[in-house]
């Protein structure tokens, strides 16, 4: 079953939200100002992904990007601490 739940809501019990997703199974759709920001489900059980399966998919990644470290500097480098952290 999927329910919807404020990131507020969700913040405050977080334990009893995880708990039914694992027991469950339910879902939660979290909203932000009345959007629809995240989905949280169940992770899928019945195909656990191996070691081998990860290191293929890593070597079978796209070449990576030289820039990338850059565009993360440049990125971190707009990121400022609110005025007030308790602001929401």
């Amino acid at each position: 079953m999927e329910h919807r739940i404020t990131a507020t809501e969700l913040a405050r019990s977080l334990g009893d939200v995880l708990g039914r997703v694992r027991f469950r199974h339910d879902a939660f759709v979290v909203e932000r100002n009345g959007q629809a920001v995240a989905r949280i489900v169940p992770v899928a059980e019945s195909s656990p992904t191996t070691a081998a399966e990860a290191l293929r998919a890593w070597l079978d990644a796209a070449p990576h990007d030289p820039t990338f470290a850059d565009d993360l500097e440049l990125v971190g480098s707009f990121d400022e601490p609110p005025d007030d952290p308790w602001e929401s």
